[in-house]
């Protein structure tokens, strides 16, 4: 244990050292009490203001130690609390980014179902074209053979109007 140097030293011997309060009590003759109050007041200022001092003295330096050290944790955790700041925010870019990645892959989706509608239209419409082109065909068709029907009624008339008989003039 240190040796106590200066104020405490002399604190620690004034404690240590036996007071005397007056002329000796005897049991039979005085209160214990009957010279304290008086010897109270004269060391009480000194004694009070040597031990404050000495108190003060032995307390200040780890009390300045404890302001340090509690300055310097309180900069850290300003540090670590930014630190944590950048942290999140990379975070935030990273869910960012998954979210960018989930919005290409679903247009991704939707443009190979727009490739798949596309084909569908074009093959539907090359079957349309046809049916077109098969209708068009059997309308000519039809008309063709109506035409003939046509021209064929009016030969058999054409031949029943010569097969008819016809009067002779007669002259």
């Amino acid at each position: 244990m240190e040796q106590p140097e200066g104020k405490e030293r002399f604190l620690l011997e004034a404690a240590a050292a036996p007071r005397q309060t007056g002329p000796a009590l005897d049991s039979c003759e005085a209160s214990p009490d009957e010279g304290l109050i008086e010897d109270l007041a004269v060391v009480d200022k000194k004694a009070v203001e040597q031990l404050t001092e000495g108190l003060i003295s032995h307390y200040l330096p780890d009390l300045r130690r404890s302001k340090l050290a509690l300055q310097e944790l309180t900069q850290n955790q300003v540090v670590l609390l930014d630190t944590l700041e950048q942290e999140i925010s990379k975070f935030r870019e990273c869910n960012s980014i998954l979210d960018i990645n989930a919005l290409f892959s679903e247009a991704k989706h939707y443009h190979s179902k727009l490739v798949n509608i596309r084909k569908e239209m074009m093959m539907l419409h090359e079957k349309t074209s046809k049916l077109k082109k098969r209708a068009l065909k059997l309308q000519q068709k039809r008309q063709k053979e109506e035409l003939e029907r046509e021209q064929q009624r009016e030969k058999e008339l054409e031949r029943e109007k010569q097969l008819t008989a016809k009067p002779a003039r007669r002259t």
